[in-house]
């Protein structure tokens, strides 16, 4: 089986996006990496965080990324997971770092990274036009990220109610 050197895993909240990630790097030998970029701010957050890490075996390795996301993929020494885009971009965002700058060094970084490499995003291009200038930025730039990303991937999957739909097949991967 060939494997993809790059797979982008997109969807919406609760779609199905890290399950499905997780079982395309569990396809690769252990230990693996689990690049987080959440960060815990309140009580339900700590909660959702602690769900992801107890449904992981202890094969996985997880660093806490917010910001130095490029740094880990880099330096990963094997299969490497990113969960989620989304939330470190809303991390550089947030702390305003130069965004392009930050993007161009993830895309570096995913085309050196010595082994394979799953991130997941949300979709948030899907709603409704947000009513503030950050939601709207935030869009925006996801919406880029996403694009630059994906063009760059091997295989591209979109969940929609746990369901993968193929949008950009991996090589070998009959059409």
């Amino acid at each position: 089986m060939t494997f993809a050197r790059l797979t982008l895993v997109l969807g919406g909240a609760r779609s199905g996006k890290s399950v499905h990630a997780e079982a395309l790097i569990e396809a690769h030998p252990a230990p693996w990496l689990y690049l987080a970029t959440a960060q815990a701010y309140d009580d339900e957050m700590r909660a959702r965080i602690g769900l992801h890490r107890e449904r992981r075996s202890a094969d996985w390795i997880t660093r806490d990324v917010p910001i130095d996301l490029p740094e880990a993929v880099a330096q990963a020494p094997g299969p490497v997971l990113v969960d989620c885009l989304t939330l470190w971009l809303t991390n550089i965002i947030l702390s305003e770092a130069d965004v392009a700058a930050a993007i161009a060094a993830l895309l570096a970084a995913c085309a050196t990274a010595p082994g394979p490499v799953v991130l997941v995003g949300n979709e948030v291009g899907l709603g409704i036009v947000p009513d503030n200038a950050l939601a709207r930025r935030f869009r925006d730039e996801a919406g880029r990220l996403h694009q630059r990303l994906a063009a760059q991937a091997d295989h591209v999957v979109f969940l929609v109610a746990g369901l993968p739909l193929i949008v950009k097949p991996q090589p070998g991967a009959a059409s």
